[in-house]
């Protein structure tokens, strides 16, 4: 009996450090989600302040951390997980995001604004694969969809708390724009401390163990060609299609959003931050209820189907029907549930799953670093798209979700419920493989 009651206390105590961790982990998607919608909301006050040109504002777009910068730190930060372990990098890349910050904090001129995004998307990337990794290695067996859910629920949460601190500090003008930077400086230093506390992934540790045990020599560094196998390749194709695809949409969505509000006849600062808050708190319920319930227990691929068919649908409807308040408002709850358990919570999952230990935070990196970089390249386009009209960037958006959503059904892994041990057995790779070394 009392045997039973300590295990219960040890079990109880272990849930709640792993609940934890992936929190602290997750953090990065917060910070990551706050950046991009804090830049997007500054750039309105620094055009006017620092006379900002058009072709200016789009190569911060393009450099920032929704795109090249972010993409770049990815590549990077997924090398050096791999290398050092992912504590070293989830650690001390958020006193990099924060120095990053000092200069949007301080910015002053435009060049200093283009510094500083360039700078938080190095480090918000370098994040990504480093927390990402964390949080699929420490996350008990079933349970890991749920772990990585309460991450993406962080990356809707950014940007409702950056949205409504600009509102109510909207009569500063300048000066609220870096209260709001401030915030988030102050939450990555804090992270930094609070991050101190954890331990290295211990399944990153047993890995570069087992390489040492193969030959008797000590560990080598993962090498990038390590990756470059057909093995890895179909995994990689399969996912950047799946999530770029999808991601074309959601950087495009970010000139379309505003283009419905006004439409429906209220332009107001107060009713756009609803909206736009509201979208995200349905887009949270939907991970809540649906991926973080069911992405461990269901059919990953019918579960994702479900969310696409639900996203096509819900962006085909304002190519087809006139722009009315009901539609509008139809459009933004179909695309919000639809999101929640869609592609960017399945490519967090399945990015961990697919790869062995020490290729993990590589692939991740090196797949979201095409991503975003490609985004970056494609932003500078989307000005272009928009004149073509409204129906007819409609349609194009449409096929972004449609083809993401044909590319994940038909590449989906079956996954549910299975440990990462029993996933890198399935892989077939021979131990020496499995933890590969330099030669």
């Amino acid at each position: 009996m009392a045997g039973d009651t300590i295990e219960a206390i040890d079990a109880s105590g272990s849930e709640r450090n792993d609940w934890k961790n992936t929190i602290l982990a997750g953090l990065a998607n917060y910070i990551d989600a706050g950046s991009i919608v804090a830049g997007s909301a500054a750039l309105a006050l620094w055009m006017e302040a620092y006379k900002l040109s058009p072709s200016f504002v789009g190569l911060i777009g393009a450099l920032g951390p929704n795109a090249i910068s972010a993409g770049i730190g990815a590549f990077v930060g997924g090398r050096l997980c791999d290398l050092f372990g992912r504590k070293t990098i989830y650690q001390y890349d958020m006193l990099f995001y924060a120095f990053g910050m000092l200069w949007l904090i301080f910015a002053m001129n435009a060049w200093t604004i283009l510094i500083g995004f360039f700078l938080v998307g190095l480090a918000v990337g370098a994040d990504i694969p480093a927390s990402w990794s964390l949080i699929a290695e420490s996350a008990p067996k079933g349970a890991r969809g749920k772990h990585s859910g309460v991450a993406q629920v962080l990356w809707y949460l950014g940007p409702v708390v950056v949205l409504f601190m600009f509102l109510a500090l909207e009569p500063l003008g300048l000066l609220g724009a870096r209260i709001v930077f401030a915030h988030l400086a102050i939450l990555a230093v804090a992270l930094t401390f609070l991050r101190s506390r954890m331990g290295e992934s211990q399944r990153w540790l047993d890995a570069k163990a087992d390489v040492a045990l193969i030959d008797g020599s000590p560990p080598q560094p993962v090498r990038l060609r390590d990756l470059m196998k057909a093995k890895w390749i179909g995994p990689m194709a399969f996912l950047i299609g799946m999530y770029g695809m999808w991601n074309l949409w959601a950087g495009t969505n970010g000139f379309f959003f505003p283009y419905i509000l006004r439409t429906v006849g209220n332009q107001s600062q107060s009713m756009s931050v609803a909206v736009q808050s509201l979208s995200f708190f349905i887009g949270m319920l939907s991970i809540w209820l649906i991926f973080m319930q069911l992405a461990d227990k269901v059919n990953q691929r019918l579960l994702f189907l479900v969310s696409a068919t639900i996203q096509v649908i819900g962006m085909a409807l304002l190519a087809i029907f006139p722009l009315t308040l009901p539609m509008a408002l139809l459009h933004v709850f179909l695309m919000s549930v639809g999101q929640g358990f869609g592609a960017q919570s399945f490519f967090q999952l399945w990015s961990a799953e697919m790869f062995p230990t020490l290729l993990r935070s590589t692939a991740q990196g090196l797949m979201f670093g095409v991503v975003r970089i490609t985004l970056g390249v494609f932003s500078f386009f989307v000005p272009l798209l928009t004149s073509t009209g409204f129906q007819t960037l409609a349609w194009i958006l449409t096929g972004f979700l449609f083809l993401s959503g044909l590319i994940g059904f038909l590449g989906a892994p079956r996954n549910e419920g299975k440990s990462l041990d029993e996933l890198e057995a399935e892989m077939d790779v021979a131990p020496i493989d499995r933890h590969p070394a330099g030669v």
